[in-house]
């Protein structure tokens, strides 16, 4: 092989790398931006992944539970299907209170006030969970 040949082969071999790219870590595709054979323009992602870290459970609770339950707390995930429950932890208590409908205060509807919480698992037990898929959460009494 010619000298020229060479660089030619070299110069595409390094063209070719500089358009294949890994993600950072592993994860759940979540979105795809682009489909094959669109064109990306320098820079613009492909795809959204989810790692299993950033997997949480958001959950309702009644204002009447939510003084209950800590920060920190333990929380058990039930999912169909699934025989043992997946446990994690509070991460997140809102501070506001939100309606189910009708969307009328009084003393009366104080009872539909709900508050939303979210759990956190260890990333090897949040990879068996999916976005989107119905559960039932049990929390941690003080």
């Amino acid at each position: 092989m010619r000298d020229q040949d060479k660089q030619r082969l070299t110069q595409a071999e390094w063209n070719f790398s500089q358009k294949k790219r890994a993600a950072p870590q592993t994860g759940l595709v979540y979105d795809t931006m682009f489909r094959e054979g669109e064109w990306v323009a320098a820079g613009k992602p492909v795809v959204a992944l989810l790692p299993p870290q950033n997997i949480k459970v958001r959950a309702f609770v009644p204002e009447t539970r939510v003084g209950s339950i800590r920060y920190g707390g333990r929380v058990q995930v039930m999912v169909d299907g699934v025989p043992a429950p997946f446990v994690g932890k509070v991460s997140y208590i809102s501070p506001r209170a939100e309606y189910t409908p009708p969307v009328i205060y009084s003393k009366e509807s104080r009872n539909k006030l709900v508050f939303m919480i979210e759990a956190v698992f260890d990333p090897a037990v949040s990879a068996n969970l999916h976005p989107g898929q119905p559960v039932d959460v049990e929390f941690e009494s003080k």
